[in-house]
């Protein structure tokens, strides 16, 4: 018989003077039927506080989204760079990437980037030329350039493009060297 068939104990108030009945058979199982569940559901409470402290302290992914779901690479990628503060060394990375998009495939194979120093004070993008006519091309374009790496990282990003020329050949001093020059150098500037 479960507990909702059991009859319900009257409760009725002795009038002054008179002794309140027993409580009879079935009104004391249903008292004794009440306290082992209560103390089955304490049982059963600790049990699952035990267990739960096992697995470590009660944290159980659920229904909603909390900091250990799994979340797509992309997602992860951005939320590392937003913590560490990367957001303008990786804006600039990304710069480096679209270069032939952002100065023209012309000029792109001719002059590359090469480092991108972040301090606040300098932020410099450094540029190399394959030869001195790239090089001063970019020279002459380099505040253009600046406005429209600004307009696209956020004002300030880059401040000043330094350009290298080409990387002149290794000096070898042979026994035809001529005296006073200063090798393949004198042409590059």
């Amino acid at each position: 018989m479960s507990e909702e068939n059991l009859p319900q104990p009257v409760d009725s108030v002795a009038a002054p003077g008179t002794a309140v009945p027993e409580p009879s058979g079935v009104d004391l199982a249903r008292v004794a039927l009440r306290a082992a569940k209560e103390q089955a559901r304490a049982r059963g409470a600790a049990a699952q506080q035990k267990k739960q402290a096992r697995r470590g302290g009660g944290l159980r992914s659920g229904a909603r989204a909390d900091g250990r779901d799994p979340m797509a690479l992309g997602a992860a990628i951005n939320r590392l760079i937003t913590e560490r503060g990367w957001e303008t060394p990786a804006a600039v990375g990304g710069v480096m990437g679209r270069w032939p998009q952002i100065v023209g495939d012309d000029l792109a194979k001719h002059c590359v980037p090469v480092r991108f120093d972040d301090e606040p004070d300098a932020r410099v993008l450094t540029v190399q030329c394959d030869s001195t006519a790239w090089a001063t091309q970019l020279r002459l374009l380099a505040p253009t350039l600046v406005a429209r790496l600004n307009e696209d990282l956020g004002h300030g990003t880059v401040r000043l493009i330094k350009v290298l020329g080409p990387g002149a050949p290794r000096r070898g001093y042979g026994p035809l060297r001529a005296p006073g020059s200063t090798g393949p150098g004198d042409t590059y500037g």
